[in-house]
């Protein structure tokens, strides 16, 4: 099976620009190479952060953007978002009994779980208790199948602290919602660089934004620094009990000329 995940989009309403970028140019290009390299994947997720404000003329946007993808899409929202204006502009996307933008799709590989870590008012994510039952209730639908988990917040430290001070808050209620699931990936966005790693035991990965980023920086900054490094989207296959991430910086097609000599005198 092969998925596509794309993240951060931050879009703004049409006119405006975002450290100088126009993210609907940025998403555009990402769509057009999607279509033209993965159109058969089975799903495209996007894992939040899709309006830099949450402003109705930014969705509406977006949602332009999305109807020229040629492949199935999920939407999940990140601490950018406002859940009303989401809902609003995407009245066809799930929620479950308490409003929350979240769901489960029933994939080739085993179940894609999606969460919703919005909260209001706060960069920081959460998972209230309503949520982690909600979560609870789906592992045990999984009934030992495979499940990969999408989310906008890392439920973990990354060893970024501006980014550690506004991950996931309520770690050990998400790990106690997951504990004994079959969970085979954790995949998130939010964070605006290339990660992997393992967390307890379950392997994760992160992506660059479509739009600006966060430079590798380990230094406790309380401001946010932002970098112009390429924007990229992850390309992932699962067969079995293998799940490979791509990163793939979707603007860069320079490749080598056929022809070149491989080694060359030193100028």
């Amino acid at each position: 099976m092969k998925l596509i995940q794309v993240s951060d989009l931050h879009f703004v309403p049409p006119g405006t620009r975002l450290f100088g970028i126009d993210p609907r140019e940025r998403l555009a290009a990402a769509v057009s190479d999607i279509n033209e390299r993965h159109a058969d994947a089975e799903l495209c997720l996007f894992t939040g952060d899709l309006a830099d404000h949450g402003a109705p003329a930014a969705y509406g946007a977006l949602r332009e953007v999305l109807a020229d993808l040629r492949l199935p899409y999920r939407l999940l929202i990140g601490n950018h978002d406002n859940r009303a204006n989401f809902t609003e502009a995407f009245p066809g996307a799930p929620l479950d009994e308490n409003g929350f933008v979240q769901g489960a799709v029933r994939s080739s590989a085993g179940d894609l779980v999606l969460l919703d870590t919005h909260e209001p008012d706060t960069h920081a994510g959460a998972y209230c208790a309503a949520r982690q039952a909600w979560l609870r209730a789906r592992l045990v639908e999984a009934a030992g199948r495979p499940v990969y988990l999408f989310l906008h917040h890392p439920p973990f430290d990354i060893g970024i602290p501006s980014l550690d001070r506004i991950r996931l808050l309520e770690q050990q209620g998400f790990a106690a919602a997951i504990e004994g699931a079959q969970v085979r990936h954790i995949f998130f966005g939010h964070v605006h660089r290339p990660v992997s790693g393992s967390w307890r035991g379950i392997p994760y990965s992160a992506l660059r934004s479509t739009v600006h980023q966060v430079p590798l920086d380990f230094g406790d900054k309380r401001s946010m620094p932002y970098s112009y490094e390429p924007p990229a989207y992850n390309v992932i296959l699962i067969s079995g009990d293998l799940t490979v991430v791509h990163h793939h910086d979707f603007l860069n097609r320079d490749i080598v000329p056929p022809g070149t000599e491989r080694y060359s005198a030193a100028d």
